[in-house]
């Protein structure tokens, strides 16, 4: 990680400081998921297999799993992975149950009741991503709220291994629902294939699910092209930035960071604090974790593109992260509930020494699919309303249209749209 002073840096030299490495590439990215939805659009199955072939290194000859193989490779799974499973998707369950918003009714005139149904999403396409390493806790934030949801189509392609089909692991979560349809399918070529539909993979009406650059520009892309898919969040490298005072534990910042660096070479973690003497400690302790750390390489590679800031104070800290929105924020300072006010941009927050990132990665509860590169200046993580659309329904009597229909009719004729009026206006002439 590059130290700096932030009180010694200009404006420009500032973004650069908190520039997001997939940015600096998003014109080659964008290119290359263009190619890979125009090849798909044209030939379908055949052009995931090519893609397949040249990204996962295997190209099966069914991309879908059956049933049996499912719970076949479940099966494989130790009874100790597959009792935390079980564990952490409890604890997911709770909280997403808990955050479940209800529809309601209300008489906003006498006669005239407006009401909000809450509808499943007929066909969900979920992305559970493997590259460096297979994620079934992404699997279980991304299936669990779909189930609670009651979508009736689950889509879920995750990235094959060597051997041709996806981490066991994740295929004990894909087990756990009904009706799920697994695909061994991966990258950018799994986002066309759910947005466009093959001949083997469904076309879904909203995908979901974190990604690389490549999967988060294919998703983004999808979600704009005519009839295309919605699409969850901005969801794409993993970023943490950590607000750190004299009294943190440099071991346990240490740790923290290096959680988030080791996913991926385009992961970029920040640390902020106004202390000097703790940067130092923290810089000592990340290279001694780094030099034990089996993922050491792609852990540097992130690095690399970090920053440790060195901030006049903690007020300067937590104004520079809500400019910077990360992902996961990280409070390792005293009394943190103190300063959650000061919180206004980020996808989720941990408070204090005691509580690793890592718990909101697997078990606490939470969801870990969150607003990536600054998008939680405005995106929400996910949740089971995601996954349902809302259905405005009206209702009014004869003596409802005339508490409300003249209120209409003026503001009709107002924005010149006279037909709207008549509509109104008609039936008021009818009822008198």
């Amino acid at each position: 990680m590059k130290r700096v002073d932030w009180a010694r840096l200009d404006a420009a030299q500032r973004e650069r400081v908190l520039q997001r490495p997939a940015r600096r590439a998003a014109g080659d990215v964008q290119a290359t998921v263009a190619a890979i939805f125009e090849a798909v659009a044209a030939r379908g199955d055949a052009a995931l297999r090519e893609f397949a072939e040249r990204f996962d290194g295997a190209a099966p000859a069914r991309f879908e799993l059956d049933r049996a193989a499912i719970e076949a490779a479940a099966a494989q799974v130790s009874p100790a992975v597959r009792a935390a499973i079980d564990e952490a998707a409890g604890r997911i369950e709770a909280f997403h149950r808990a955050g479940l918003s209800a529809g309601f009714a209300v008489e906003t005139a006498e006669g005239v009741r407006c009401e909000r149904l809450l509808r499943p999403i007929a066909s969900v396409g979920l992305y559970v991503p493997a590259g460096s390493a297979p994620l079934p806790s992404t699997a279980l934030m991304l299936t669990i709220p779909a189930m609670l949801a009651g979508c009736p189509q689950v889509v879920l392609c995750t990235p094959p291994a060597a051997g041709g089909a996806p981490d066991p692991a994740v295929l004990a979560v894909a087990a756990r629902v009904p009706g799920v349809r697994v695909f061994a399918l991966g990258g950018a070529q799994a986002i066309a294939a759910m947005a466009l539909g093959t001949a083997s993979v469904p076309r879904c009406d909203k995908l979901f699910g974190p990604g690389n650059a490549w999967v988060d520009a294919a998703k983004q892309f999808a979600a704009q092209r005519p009839e295309g898919p919605a699409i969850d969040l901005p969801a794409g490298p993993s970023e943490l930035l950590v607000i750190a005072d004299a009294g943190a534990d440099p071991a346990f910042v240490a740790a923290d960071l290096l959680s988030q660096a080791e996913h991926g070479p385009d992961s970029q973690v920040l640390l902020l604090s106004d202390d000097a003497g703790f940067l130092g400690a923290a810089h000592v302790a990340l290279d001694a974790q780094l030099a034990q750390l089996p993922r050491a390489a792609i852990a540097r590679e992130a690095l690399a593109a970090s920053h440790a800031v060195l901030v006049p104070s903690l007020e300067d800290a937590f104004a520079i992260s809500n400019a910077y929105a990360p992902e996961h924020l990280s409070l390792a300072v005293r009394e943190p509930r103190a300063w959650l006010d000061r919180v206004a941009s980020a996808g989720a927050v941990f408070l204090g020494d005691w509580t690793p990132e890592t718990l909101g990665d697997y078990c606490s509860g939470s969801n870990h699919v969150l607003p990536t590169g600054g998008s939680a200046r405005a995106w929400s993580g996910l949740s089971v309303d995601a996954f349902r659309k809302a259905i405005a329904v009206q209702d009014a009597t004869r003596a409802g249209l005339a508490a409300a229909g003249p209120c209409a009719a003026t503001l009709a004729r107002a924005e010149g749209l006279v037909a709207h009026a008549r509509a109104v206006e008609l039936r008021l002439e009818r009822a008198a």
